[in-house]
């Protein structure tokens, strides 16, 4: 049975390795633990105040980390855990396909038109638009985002990196995750 993210990736879905595969045919919840980083001075100062916007804890380096990942009528879920209690949530809706077409994300005001670039079996986020309550803005005048899922010894390396000119990446996270086993014995079931 196809579902929306199927449907937009096409024929290019069975480029995403296996395990993202699955991952996007039913959902699930991926656990681990991310490590939080942003540099001293300026740079980080900019990094905590983003960090804060965003609902991301940078109390200390290594976060208690997961991702629930869910399929419904109005698209893509996925709800942000960190340390059991800060959640941060974001909607994914597809338009058109990977070809001619983009993931909008919404965030509280905020919306994202982002393209998909597959590497290697990775999905690399690609930003191309950025909207404040659906007004379009400027792209040069956002910091730039690098966003990608990838398997790395057959575990999820989650990786979202912020970059702002000419200060460089003020704040990161990432890590290697696990699938929960209600995504196990979901595919032992299928």
């Amino acid at each position: 049975m196809q579902n929306r993210v199927m449907e937009w990736f096409g024929e290019r879905f069975y480029e995403l390795h296996p395990l993202l595969q699955q991952l996007h045919k039913s959902g699930g919840c991926l656990m681990g633990e991310v490590i939080v980083t942003h540099p001293v001075g300026f740079a980080g100062v900019i990094g905590r105040i983003i960090a804060k916007k965003m609902g991301i804890p940078i109390s200390k380096a290594a976060q208690a980390f997961s991702v629930s990942i869910k399929h419904e009528e109005d698209g893509l879920h996925w709800d942000r855990c960190f340390n059991h209690k800060d959640t941060l949530h974001s909607l994914f809706q597809p338009v058109g396909t990977i070809d001619n077409g983009y993931w909008l994300e919404t965030t509280g005001a905020l919306g994202f038109h982002l393209g998909v670039d597959i590497k290697e079996g990775g999905w690399y986020w690609r930003c191309e638009k950025i909207m404040f309550k659906g007004i379009s803005l400027p792209l040069w005048l956002f910091p730039r985002v690098s966003a990608y899922k990838v398997i790395e010894n057959q575990r999820y390396k989650f990786h979202v990196g912020i970059m702002v000119p000419f200060l460089g990446e003020v704040l990161s996270y990432s890590g290697l995750l696990h699938s929960s086993s209600h995504i196990v014995n979901n595919m032992a079931t299928q």
